[in-house]
């Protein structure tokens, strides 16, 4: 199985937190390949100046159904010999898509001066299914904090 990393690092314009969850990636099946994808670990953690007062920002993973507007990156394969990855990967949203009702599958809060790394246990990765547009979209918001976050993933395919 080939493995590949994504961040919304790779492309785009990081997007403000609010109190509305923003989505920061997906992970998507597309027509040209349908095939299912794996994501396997994440890291989350703030990348602007900490707000005066201590807050916290909550981090969800939830299915997709339809993709909004947000900046395609090509996810980069751990292995070179590897080929590119089927899967659709996006970052940094400007127009929320449509996230499956009560599909949250993952949610970390952690404080604004604080990071996070999410190691899936063997057999329990979250699974983007082969169907179009269906996917995993990773998301924060935060009552106080109002800058922008990273978000890391890793996955296999």
């Amino acid at each position: 199985m080939a493995k590949y990393s994504a961040s919304n690092q790779l492309g785009g314009t990081a997007q403000n937190l609010s109190t509305a969850y923003k989505t920061i990636l997906s992970l998507r099946a597309i027509t040209a390949t349908l095939r299912r994808a794996w994501l396997y670990e994440l890291l989350f953690g703030a990348d602007g100046l900490p707000n005066a007062t201590d807050c916290a920002i909550v981090y969800d993973v939830s299915r997709q159904t339809v993709d909004g507007t947000a900046t395609a990156v090509t996810p980069v394969a751990l292995d070179p010999a590897d080929a590119a990855s089927g899967s659709q990967t996006d970052v940094n949203y400007t127009a929320e898509g449509t996230i499956t009702a009560a599909s949250s599958l993952l949610a970390v809060s952690l404080n604004q001066r604080a990071s996070q790394r999410w190691v899936a246990a063997p057999g329990s990765e979250l699974v983007v299914p082969a169907t179009n547009d269906a996917g995993l979209a990773v998301r924060a918001k935060s009552s106080t904090y109002t800058s922008t976050v990273v978000v890391p993933a890793l996955f296999w395919e």
